[in-house]
């Protein structure tokens, strides 16, 4: 587990940066002399960029994919029925293409997510979900959750490989991600030279955490037959098709809020409080892991995603520091008793594990250096089953 926590008279310290709550914890992330974060800095560079010139560029790459008889698909988008796959399908409705849609089920779907991938259908277009089999699937949570600590890991892997699957099985060039997590660059689409989408590209973006696919043969009866849909096409296959993709977050100021609005008002439904674990009522509605997902990102971490919705909402300028610190305190890390309606014993239950089971391995991923231990060692926790993170140098 990735640790940099110092230590001042013996007492554990997290430094976080200066402008939002981020942890330094948090992979990937770097605060620089100056106590800022890469994200803050990045939204700084952010407001220089030409975005008309993005745009235009944009519309240059869609009109170079899009099929010029009508007789296949323009582009092929993943989505999930949430705010964001709302967008980009909207936007690129917008642009005059003509998508195919592309779903993989998710490990529990919601019944919220269920009728917001309903209404994504019904903005007008063709709809592809693909379901893997459920007995292996739960087979893939389990392993994933103990080997790993990611009950989602087969869910992280399948939004990556079934639309791409799906791209080569309708000969479909280009494939219209949301957002670019690294916010680098906008894909291999947008390169004048090697703009294919190889699988060693794909997969920096595809969460393995050291796992791989083929890591799971033999485990729990796992054949290389039931791993098809979570398995890449060939290089071969992705050549012949040309498959590629792009990244709409590089060529629109992206921003997860305005995404929720744009697709409540194309009948985007929201939860009716705030989502456990979370700041807001408008995403991660489909699938009912993702609290267990969440609370494993806390315990390697120091931080959930309420602290990645404060930091969001502090970088846009819709809160101040302080009232996210505050939020974070009264929301991040909370136990997963529950995530939309699903209580915590069902959802591992139906891996054959009891709640007693889960905590067992929830101890075993938590970063004793992030969380107060007593005397002996063992985690403090109170009478709901929430650790209490280490002192850090927030003001």
């Amino acid at each position: 587990m990735l640790t940099r926590v110092e230590g001042v008279n013996g007492i554990p310290m997290i430094r976080y940066c200066v402008r939002c709550v981020m942890p330094e914890t948090k992979p990937d992330l770097f605060i620089d002399a100056e106590g800022v974060c890469s994200a803050c800095r990045y939204m700084e560079q952010r407001v220089e960029i030409d975005w008309d010139a993005r745009r235009a560029e944009l519309t240059r790459i869609l009109d170079k994919y899009r099929s010029k008889d009508g007789s296949n698909y323009d582009c092929v988008v993943p989505v999930s029925g949430g705010k964001d796959s709302h967008f980009q399908v909207i936007r690129m409705l917008e642009m005059g293409m003509n998508p195919l849609c592309v779903t993989a089920t998710t490990c529990k779907l919601s019944e919220i997510g269920r009728k917001n991938i309903e209404n994504l259908k019904k903005l007008g277009v063709d709809y592809v979900e693909v379901t893997t089999n459920p007995v292996v699937r739960r087979k893939i949570n389990w392993l994933g959750l103990t080997q790993v600590g990611d009950i989602s890991w087969p869910e992280h892997v399948a939004i990556f490989t079934i639309p791409v699957r799906v791209a080569v099985q309708f000969n479909v060039p280009l494939i219209v991600w949301g957002e670019n997590s690294q916010r680098e660059y906008g894909g291999p689409a947008a390169a004048a030279e090697n703009n294919v989408l190889s699988r060693r590209w794909l997969e920096e973006f595809g969460g393995l955490l050291g796992m791989r696919v083929s890591d799971l043969i033999g485990q729990d009866g796992i054949e290389a037959k039931h791993l098809i849909p979570f398995t890449y096409p060939t290089d071969a296959d992705l050549n012949r098709v040309g498959v590629t993709g792009l990244f709409l977050g590089y060529y629109v100021p992206w921003d997860g809020y305005r995404n929720a609005l744009i697709a409540q008002a194309h009948g985007f439904v929201t939860y009716p409080k705030c989502v456990e674990g979370s700041l807001v009522n408008y995403e991660n509605l489909d699938n009912c892991h993702t609290g267990i997902h969440d609370y494993f990102k806390f315990i390697k971490y120091a931080f959930g995603r309420a602290t990645d919705l404060a930091c969001l909402h502090i970088r846009h300028g819709r809160i101040t520091r302080a009232d996210g610190l505050s939020m974070v305190r009264l929301h991040d890390g909370k136990f997963p008793w529950e995530y939309l309606g699903a209580p915590l014993d069902e959802i591992v239950g139906e891996m054959d594990m009891t709640v007693e089971d889960f905590v067992k391995v929830c101890d075993r991923f938590t970063n004793k250096k992030l969380f107060m231990c007593d005397s002996r060692g063992a985690l403090v926790k109170d009478r709901f089953g929430n650790l209490t993170k280490v002192n850090y140098d927030n003001p």
